[in-house]
């Protein structure tokens, strides 16, 4: 394959809900429950979802050396992945055969703590409810479906359709993220024939789609309302977490930010805000230091030269022992559209000047490329 690749592995969370669709086809209109789940298997129900995540999972055959896959003991996951050759670090073993909920949550809670990159989950709605009960729109996810029940938009389409979207997101592709709707029914009402949906929440989710671009690209008029869509998106953010310093990068796009806060700015430097208010201007690495010692602080950062670099270029004041300082999840990149495409596959560099760390930014990431839009890209960790 021609695409760099990430100098650490892919890091995916798999949790498959082993129990997901069983009551399909006995006519019981959906699994949650112990009771339902044992009349289904007593009555010789097939367990399927392991079937279709290794359907999905088969679409990234030829990843397999760059995948380590998280996962739970047995049906939750490990025997689908082992069967293909994946790398399987088990993280929960259910104490009884027959998973709970309490099974499902304990797993995603260590998918957190190890900060996966991705989340795959085979299962139905009430999977999808429990998934956004933890992860939210903390990290990418996608659904393999498998359950009775699909309302929820988390879902590809197929195992197979599941799959191919994932491989894409291993090999650093440009995907777009959308924030997508978690729907589950009544089962006890769905059982007497009322269908009563309930909107649980959304979760950030990766589309294989072709860009479709609200304004031209290439004039000046359309990067100046694409910078503008940006900047009202990141001032947003800002009012959200008033408690944060946010510290501003070098750059045209995170200085059209500043302008379009009427504050001041260091196009060649980096500049710290607090509560709306500039609180230095041009900062050295030291004094960023000092500046943001324990406290919480997100970083606005875009992309400086030609060649995709995030840090290492234009930016040196932002320091590995700063970045080390506030978590990956702290750091917002913003970049037009356009931008990322002319980088095609190459992906962004980090050049921090300390090995270990640049492996450590590696891996997919999240780029606001709009008002409340984004795409889901990649740091190469061989720079």
């Amino acid at each position: 394959m021609n695409e760099l690749r990430l100098r650490r592995k892919f890091s995916l969370g798999l949790l498959v809900n082993p129990f997901a669709g069983i009551g399909g086809a006995l006519a019981l209109k959906g699994s949650d429950g112990a009771n339902v789940r044992k009349q289904a298997l007593d009555a010789g129900a097939e367990q399927l979802a392991m079937q279709k995540t290794h359907i999905a999972l088969n679409e990234c055959i030829n990843e397999v050396g760059v995948i380590d896959i998280f996962t739970g003991s047995g049906d939750m996951g490990e025997t689908t992945a082992r069967a293909l050759g994946f790398s399987v670090k088990v993280l929960h073993t259910p104490l009884n055969q027959q998973t709970e909920i309490e099974d499902t949550l304990t797993l995603l809670k260590a998918f957190l703590a190890h900060k996966v990159d991705f989340i795959l989950f085979a299962g139905g709605d009430g999977t999808a409810r429990n998934v956004c009960s933890v992860i939210g729109t903390r990290m990418p996810v996608l659904g393999i479906p498998a359950g009775c029940k699909i309302h929820s938009s988390v879902y590809a389409i197929t195992p197979k359709a599941a799959g191919k979207v994932l491989s894409q997101v291993v090999k650093g592709e440009l995907l777009s993220l959308q924030d997508a709707e978690v729907r589950d029914i009544d089962e006890s009402k769905f059982r007497q024939g009322q269908v009563l949906a309930k909107h649980y929440g959304e979760m950030q989710v990766p589309l294989s789609l072709s860009y479709i671009q609200a304004v031209k690209m290439g004039g000046k008029e359309s990067d100046e309302l694409l910078l503008d869509d940006i900047a009202d998106y990141v001032l947003e953010l800002m009012q959200d977490h008033e408690e944060h310093y946010f510290v501003m990068g070098s750059g045209s796009t995170v200085a059209a930010i500043m302008e379009r806060a009427g504050l001041t700015n260091t196009l060649l430097g980096v500049d710290v805000i607090f509560n709306g208010e500039v609180v230095a201007n041009d900062v050295s690495a030291q004094q960023l230091l000092a500046l943001t010692r324990n406290k919480p602080t997100k970083l606005i950062i875009t992309l400086i030269g030609g060649q995709g670099h995030i840090f290492g270029r234009g930016n040196q004041q932002l320091s590995a022992e700063f970045l080390r300082s506030i978590p990956r999840s702290n750091i917002i990149l913003v970049a037009t559209k356009a931008k990322l495409q002319a980088l095609g596959n190459k992906g962004l560099i980090s050049d921090c000047g300390d090995a270990d760390l640049d492996t450590d930014l590696s891996g997919p990431i999240s780029v606001i490329t709009g008002y409340k839009d984004q795409v889901l890209y990649f740091v190469r960790g061989d720079a």
